[in-house]
């Protein structure tokens, strides 16, 4: 601390107060050491004035305050480093330090890019874009609305990711060979999983709609519990990612289904990241802040439950049906997007129906949402009541299946054949 000198009423200054110290001409603390008045400083037990011979060699001291600032730099340093790659929550997943390895080599792979400094970096990663897939495969416009960016800085990075990734064209045989390995989530019927293929595949969106009570929200819950599952009874040992948009989401139900598979209820509810939608244009950003948590806490399994709910609340009256549609339609293909940046991600949607006034013959219900949902869904499953707790679901539209029926029951211990 600087020498202390007494007040003006003649009072000593007490510790933690401010003084002027004339030798330096200057307002200290008493208490404090100031790097470069440390020649004035007075210890503090014994109140004795210390000067330059107090010490054997002036040099130490000046070497504390520089490891003293050194630290301080480092602790700046490693709070900089986690703001651009955060940590990975403790899970069940046995492949973390995997993922968190390769979320960080995304990271390096993007600030190699050129024209990439550490502003660049930093816009790219709190717009989402966190990896050469999602600036290749995301429009230019929506890069630079949500970054930030340039025209030229976005075309530049843009046709880099593109040429790294070696995107372009393709042979049947290498789509065959990636089509073989495709991963798949059990719905927890064996029917309805046969009807599909083998499950719920990833790299994909999948539709299930139908009226109220037809199973929509309990095959959603299913399959945040399954996916939770090894890879050889049918889950992907991962995480999964629930938007509610109609508050219909319960936890008891998943207690229940995780029992029926002699799973921990508390592990399968701590993988469940939950998010409320309140508008549309809430659950819109949810699906853009995904794309900063997916790599990061493992989730294999987006559900939205529904995706057309606050659409149709909010977007009233003819006048407004082509907004409606337009925002839906690029609520969609931010989901396609996803399945594209992360090929072993699923997207599962469920979807409310509407009764047309002018069928007199035959079922009068079809989806909502009209052909902007129905060709952005990979898959479309129609689901309607049976007999007591039986549900028939039908495949109507999926590039490579036939149309085909599945009986499936909802039982106190989830779905089931």
């Amino acid at each position: 601390m600087a020498k202390a000198v007494e007040a003006k009423n003649g009072s000593k200054v007490e510790m933690g107060e401010a003084y002027y110290c004339p030798e330096c001409k200057r307002t200290h603390t008493k208490g404090k050491i100031y790097k470069d008045h440390f020649k004035y400083a007075q210890l503090e037990e014994t109140g004795e004035e210390m000067n330059e011979d107090a010490y054997d060699d002036e040099t130490e001291l000046m070497e504390a305050f520089n490891e003293l600032e050194e630290k301080e730099n480092i602790l700046e340093d490693e709070e900089n480093i986690d703001k651009i790659e955060p940590q990975i929550d403790q899970g069940i997943d046995n492949d973390e330090e995997d993922d968190e390895i390769s979320k960080n080599n995304c990271v390096n792979a993007v600030k190699k890019l050129p024209g990439v400094g550490e502003a660049t970096l930093n816009k790219l990663i709190k717009a989402g874009f966190n990896s050469l897939e999602s600036i290749a495969y995301t429009p230019p416009s929506i890069i630079k609305e949500e970054s930030g960016l340039g025209d030229k800085t976005t075309e530049k990075l843009i046709k880099a990711s593109m040429e790294q990734l070696g995107i372009g064209f393709k042979s049947a045989d290498a789509i065959w060979e990636h089509r073989k390995n495709i991963a798949r989530v059990t719905t927890g019927s064996q029917e309805l999983d046969d009807v599909l293929g083998g499950g719920v595949e990833t790299g994909s969106v999948i539709e299930f709609f139908g009226e109220f009570r037809t199973g929509k929200t309990q095959i959603m819950h299913q399959l945040c519990v399954n996916v939770q599952l090894p890879k050889e009874k049918g889950g992907l040992e991962a995480r999964a990612l629930y938007i509610d948009t109609e508050g219909t989401f319960r936890p008891e139900r998943i207690i229940q289904m995780s029992e029926g598979l002699d799973l921990d209820y508390k592990n399968v509810l701590k993988n469940i990241v939950f998010g409320r939608a309140y508008n549309s244009d809430h659950q819109i950003l949810l699906i853009k802040e995904a794309t900063n948590i997916i790599k990061e806490k493992n989730i294999k399994l987006i559900v939205i439950d529904s995706l057309i709910g606050h659409f149709r609340s909010e977007y009233i009256g003819r006048g407004t049906l082509a907004s409606r549609q337009q925002t839906i339609n690029t609520h969609l293909h931010d989901l396609l997007r996803l399945c594209d940046i992360y090929p072993d991600l699923s997207v599962v949607v469920t979807n409310q129906v509407s009764a047309k006034p002018d069928v007199f013959y035959g079922n009068p219900l079809t989806a909502t949402g009209g052909n902007i949902v129905a060709h952005g869904s990979t898959i479309r499953v129609y689901l309607r009541k049976g007999k007591g707790e039986q549900r028939i679901a039908k495949v109507v539209d999926a590039p490579h299946l036939p149309e085909a029926e599945a009986v499936f029951s909802i039982t106190e211990n989830g779905i089931s054949d």
